[in-house]
């Protein structure tokens, strides 16, 4: 059994930070649970432009208010507390944080801790980042 504390994990490795976002991994490709998940708070007022192409993203909202733009329709979706997005088609998207957004997120492949933004939006695949 795994059990961690967001809390206590402030501050160490498994805290990233990137511009106007910071995501906490509760869980990474090494904990063996073939995905992983993060609580990821986004600033307000920030703008977000993202593709994984290389993996699948689900996000629960839990706090704040934004939206979500699927840059392949156009189409925007509010996004507030109770709501969830899955990038199953691997969708290139902006995400906006109106307000201070409090994010519940699972990445499949998993993550491993080391991954930073390309400039295209995405994660370089898993076998890079091993």
């Amino acid at each position: 059994m795994i059990v961690r504390d967001l809390n206590a994990l402030k501050g160490t490795e498994r805290e990233v930070s990137d511009a106007q976002w910071t995501s906490t991994r509760l869980l990474l490709a090494d904990d063996g649970m073939g995905f992983s998940f993060h609580i990821t708070v986004l600033q307000a007022g920030s703008e977000h432009q993202f593709h994984y192409k290389h993996h699948f993203e689900s996000v629960y909202c839990m706090k704040g208010k934004g939206s979500i733009t699927d840059l392949g329709t156009g189409e925007t979706h509010e996004i507030r507390p109770g709501v969830m997005y899955a990038l199953n088609l691997h969708d290139k998207h902006i995400l906006r944080a109106e307000e201070e957004l409090h994010m519940a997120c699972c990445f499949n492949p998993p993550v491993t801790g080391r991954e930073v933004h390309r400039a295209d939006g995405s994660y370089a695949p898993a076998e890079e980042t091993a």
